[in-house]
């Protein structure tokens, strides 16, 4: 992966370095998740903001720990 520059307001460092931490992740990890909920939020303007955050982190989940769905009307059978 190849990675370029940018300046980026301090303020917007500052918020991304108390996020990343509160996250596990790098500042530009942090950075760069904030730009692809925001570009999913763009591209699906009916979806809330949450609803789009919690689908990226549950895609970058590792396959192992994932829970199979098993709708209520299923589990009642």
């Amino acid at each position: 992966m190849s990675s370029v520059s940018v300046r980026i307001d301090e303020s917007l460092v500052s918020a991304a370095r108390a996020a990343a931490k509160a996250e596990f992740r790098t500042v530009q990890g942090q950075v760069e998740f904030w730009a692809r909920v925001g570009r999913a939020a763009l591209d699906n303007p009916d979806l809330p903001a949450s609803f789009i955050a919690e689908s990226l982190m549950s895609m970058a989940e590792p396959r192992e720990d994932s829970t199979v769905f098993v709708p209520r009307s299923a589990a009642k059978a």
